[in-house]
């Protein structure tokens, strides 16, 4: 049992300032992130890559996570009351707690269709094209709700537990290992995420490799031969997927390891769940300027100029010099 189940007060020491920050540089973030969307739609009239459909569904559920769920936080810290003395029948702990896992789950499952999309247009690119199309890629919008919500509402039907954390302010799945059926939701919910984890560093490695073969082909071939815009594209790429698998381990890891412990050893560390849980979310306010930011017009501009100019350097060396 939690330290703080049956608190109806708030844990003294603790503060808002840190959800406070978390909620207004994901709100800001995301809120950026649908503004450059915007913006590229208008200026492609319509006429997006899968790419940013992609990206699209992932900040709208990063956004709808941090405004469905960070004002309950800022409510308990105002009235100075835990989610459990909210309301009654426990109901506001249980909607956090399934609010909470899904909308974690599914920012991982929209992560995995990126790297998945990335995977395939560069090392199947025919595969690709005939198959990972516009119209097939809008259905995954709903199906990742559907399989998030179908999994995260297990413990209603009786395969997990919720219960209220320190300080009183979150409520998130029972971690640890008190029944039988604890267990089988905590491992089930980390396994899950593991493999997710797994499955979107493979991916992204791969494409890594691969444009790193790339790029030294075109050395071997002669690099200025090659079109500029295209060998800046796959510098682009690869800088893009180094930043995106540490970030992703960072702010990933920590909850699935949580969540292993509370099931096969735990040791009843509430602040650690905490910060675990936090680490997790920092993921949904990062999305977006990896994905976004990272890939607009001045950032790709200075990333060619730099790239340009040291192809130029690496040119006008290999000239040899004339003779007097």
């Amino acid at each position: 049992m939690s330290a703080c189940g049956n608190f109806s007060s708030v844990q003294k020491g603790s503060s808002v300032k840190s959800s406070l920050l978390l909620f207004t540089a994901g709100l800001i973030g995301n809120i950026i992130a649908l503004a450059i969307l915007w913006k590229h739609r208008r200026e492609s009239k319509g006429q997006v890559s899968v790419f940013y459909i992609l990206v699209t569904e992932l900040v709208v559920t990063d956004l709808l996570g941090k405004c469905l769920i960070s004002p309950i936080v800022f409510v308990s810290y105002a009235t100075n009351r835990t989610l459990t003395a909210l309301a009654d029948q426990n109901s506001l702990c249980l909607y956090f707690s399934v609010a909470t896992s899904f909308f974690g789950l599914a920012s991982m499952f929209f992560l995995f269709a990126m790297a998945l999309e990335c995977w395939l247009s560069i090392s199947h690119p025919f595969l690709y094209q005939k198959y990972f199309t516009k119209r097939r890629v809008v259905i995954i919008f709903p199906a990742v709700y559907f399989c998030s919500l179908f999994i995260c509402l297990m413990p209603l039907l009786g395969l997990g537990r919720i219960k209220q954390y320190c300080p009183g302010t979150w409520c998130f799945f029972n971690m640890t290992n008190d029944d039988s059926k604890s267990l089988f939701f905590s491992v089930l919910y980390a396994t899950l995420l593991a493999i997710l984890i797994a499955a979107v560093l493979v991916c992204n490695s791969s494409v890594a490799i691969n444009l790193t073969r790339m790029y030294r082909r075109h050395k071997e071939l002669g690099g200025s031969r090659g079109k500029p815009f295209e060998r800046h594209q796959e510098l682009d790429n690869l800088v893009l997927l180094v930043l995106m698998n540490v970030i992703f381990l960072i702010c990933s890891l920590p909850l699935t390891i949580r969540a292993y412990i509370g099931a096969f050893a735990p040791d009843g560390k509430d602040e650690e769940d905490l910060i675990a849980l936090k680490c997790a979310s920092v993921n949904s306010i990062v999305d977006p300027w990896v994905f976004i930011i990272f890939r607009t017009s001045v950032f790709r501009k200075l990333l060619f100029v730099c790239f340009k100019d040291s192809s130029t350097r690496m040119n006008l060396q290999s000239v040899p010099a004339v003779e007097d």
